[in-house]
């Protein structure tokens, strides 16, 4: 299976005069944090755009850009061992590569990327600390705070609780 055979969802989201847009972008824009980041340059989002990819009911990936800047956060970076998304992002954050022994997953990078839409570092670590939630189902709580949580959930098919 090719990586982006592997990918559940890759998903833009950006405000436009205010309003919650959600985009699907292909699972091709998901292979590394420039190709997802270059991809998310073409929305026109108020104050840039928000990728939400999901991989292989893994983990998942949140890239912000917002014209040259990018900002990312992978929710577990022991999936950089298996996944050449996740390494990228280690890449990316100039982090060192994961003793593959290591099993406890661990959020990396820029937790506080989503604070000023509406979901904080705090609020981030209490989504990724719930390990019964799979990685689409975090991202629909990170979305619901974000304030597009409908828009999420029926674009990637789940039903609201």
């Amino acid at each position: 299976m090719s990586a982006s055979d592997a990918v559940d969802f890759a998903l833009a989201a950006y405000r436009e005069e205010g309003v919650w847009q959600v985009a699907e972008l292909t699972h091709d824009h998901a292979v590394d944090v420039e190709t997802l980041a270059s991809a998310l340059r073409r929305f026109p989002g108020d104050g840039g755009a928000v990728g939400l990819v999901a991989v292989d009911e893994d983990f998942f990936i949140v890239v912000r850009v917002a014209g040259q800047q990018t900002r990312v956060m992978l929710s577990d970076v022991t999936a950089a061992t298996e996944w050449e998304l996740a390494a990228s992002v280690v890449e990316y954050l100039g982090l060192p590569v994961v003793d593959e022994d290591v099993d406890d997953p661990e959020p990396a990078g820029d937790l506080e990327l989503l604070s000023d839409l509406g979901v904080n570092a705090m609020d981030l670590a209490s989504i990724l600390d719930d390990d019964e939630l799979y990685p689409d189902e975090m991202l629909s709580e990170v979305a619901r705070g974000l304030g597009f949580g409908s828009l999420f959930d029926d674009t990637v098919g789940l039903t609201s609780a």
